[in-house]
């Protein structure tokens, strides 16, 4: 499913139009992305956890040469959905 296919379903299950359900995604988003960027940890109770992990600094591989390089450090999102949800599937 691609997203305006999403965009088409979600507006059919929040009974409201496709410019509406599409503003209210990017709100969504843009909320996450905010919330992130500060620092705090966004709990969605029986659905998700989202939070910022370090990444440390690593070595790699290149793949086309076989030359070992340092990978930086970054930051990154990681979504951990929680046991309920994750139940929803294996019922």
């Amino acid at each position: 499913m691609n997203k305006s296919e999403f965009m088409k379903e979600f507006a059919a299950t929040a009974n409201m139009s496709v410019a509406e359900a599409t503003k209210a995604y990017a709100a969504f988003v843009e909320t996450i992305t905010e919330s992130l960027k500060k620092g705090e940890k966004i709990q969605l109770t029986g659905f998700a956890n989202v939070e910022i992990k370090d990444k440390p600094e690593r070595e790699g591989i290149n793949p086309s040469t076989k030359a070992k390089i340092i990978i930086k450090a970054s930051k990154a999102p990681v979504v951990k959905f929680s046991k309920t949800y994750k139940e929803t599937f294996n019922a």
